[in-house]
């Protein structure tokens, strides 16, 4: 099923079981940041970027180095180099994703993206070594940007996706029938938001981290806090503005975000993580936070 109809998702989503796979991936995959800078395709619907700021490629590497080392205490992670002509490389999320036993390929909306695609090496790793098989759903019309858009509860085998310029209709459907889901939520996002996973995100399927005012329709947000109460996390403006919705579980233990993100929390925004079962783990990636995405963006899950 996949529809925009809030209340039919609802009775639905309440009767999944968390049987339908892995709430965590078995591992993940980055993109170093080698040519890091600030895309003027992407900043064009990104509000998260400032192209008059400055960056600095060797503090990027330095900050996406110590993620790798610390994502890999929660599950193995391996890196891929950057390619000197995609600025936005270290947000491989939007441009790859997997299914167990599928690689999936994001239709893209900008052509600086579109070029990320193309890499054979990331392509032949999980085709050719692991035997995945290859879902490329730029053979289809709709604009589609992964998990960057998507949101997967992946132990009910539920979506939640935000429809902007970054994804339509018809790219939400080609996603809801490749990653193979039981029923995916369709709702726009608020103007001037680009993507799901920087409003929402669920954790493990146990918890769910949300800012309101990232959605067009508070309907949307109610339905979403229901459905995962009582371990829902409301975000503030200022703190979706520090990517504290841009979080992730690589385990059944730990909740990833960046460090401006973890500070931003309250007190009792951490106690609701806790009782939920989450310990939250950070790391400073202020250089990358200025390319418009943060700590989930970086990183690829591998089911």
């Amino acid at each position: 099923m996949i529809t925009r109809d809030i209340d039919q998702f609802l009775r639905f989503a309440r009767t999944c079981p968390l049987v339908f796979g892995p709430a965590t991936a078995k591992a993940a995959f980055l993109v170093a940041p080698e040519s890091f800078a600030l895309a003027e395709q992407s900043a064009s619907d990104n509000r998260y970027m400032d192209l008059d700021l400055g960056t600095d490629v060797e503090i990027a590497l330095a900050e996406h180095r110590r993620l790798q080392s610390a994502l890999s205490g929660s599950l193995p992670t391996i890196c891929f180099p950057g390619l000197t002509d995609t600025p936005d490389g270290q947000f491989p999320n939007n441009v790859f994703a997997t299914a167990p036993g599928r690689l999936l390929l994001g239709h893209m909306r900008h052509p600086v993206r579109q070029r990320e695609v193309e890499r054979s090496d990331i392509r032949e790793f999980f085709t050719g070594t692991l035997g995945y098989r290859e879902i490329d759903l730029r053979a289809q019309p709709g604009i589609c940007e992964l998990t960057g858009s998507l949101v997967i509860d992946h132990a009910r085998g539920l979506g939640f996706c935000g429809l902007s310029e970054r994804c339509d209709e018809v790219g939400a459907a080609a996603m809801h029938a490749a990653f193979g889901l039981r029923a995916t939520l369709m709702f726009d996002l608020a103007p001037g938001e680009y993507h799901s996973n920087v409003v929402l995100s669920v954790l493990a399927g146990r918890a769910v981290v949300i800012a309101p005012d990232g959605f067009a329709d508070a309907a949307v947000v109610s339905a979403i806090e229901a459905l995962y109460a009582p371990h829902s996390i409301s975000l503030s403006p200022a703190q979706k503005a520090r990517f504290a919705g841009n979080c992730i579980a690589l385990s059944n233990r730990d909740v990833w975000m960046s460090r401006a993100a973890a500070t931003s929390l309250q007190a009792a925004q951490h106690s609701l993580l806790e009782a939920a079962g989450f310990r939250v783990r950070s790391v400073p990636l202020g250089e990358i936070e200025k390319a418009g995405g943060s700590l989930r963006c970086c990183v690829a899950e591998i089911f």
